[in-house]
């Protein structure tokens, strides 16, 4: 993903079934994002470019906890061997 995933001319950032890019919704749900994550804070102004950039260099959420656990359970494991 990158960070002008909501603009059709800039990737493979076109919705599959309909003649449009993808909304910024949509790429947080491709990138993993709880359906409840703020992005803003309450009162921030709201800028596709800002949201955008947000949303489309973030790794996306469940390939993060997926490696976090591989690790936790490396270590885990290694930290057995130690002793």
């Amino acid at each position: 993903m990158t960070t002008q995933c909501f603009g059709y001319g800039n990737g493979r950032f076109g919705h599959p079934e309909q003649d449009r890019a993808i909304s910024l919704r949509e790429a947080t749900i491709l990138q993993t994002f709880p359906k409840n994550y703020r992005f803003l804070t309450p009162g921030e102004r709201v800028s596709f470019s800002k949201l955008g950039r947000l949303i489309g260099n973030a790794v996306p959420v469940q390939i993060g906890e997926v490696l976090a656990q591989s690790l936790l359970a490396y270590l885990q494991k290694y930290h057995k061997q130690l002793k």
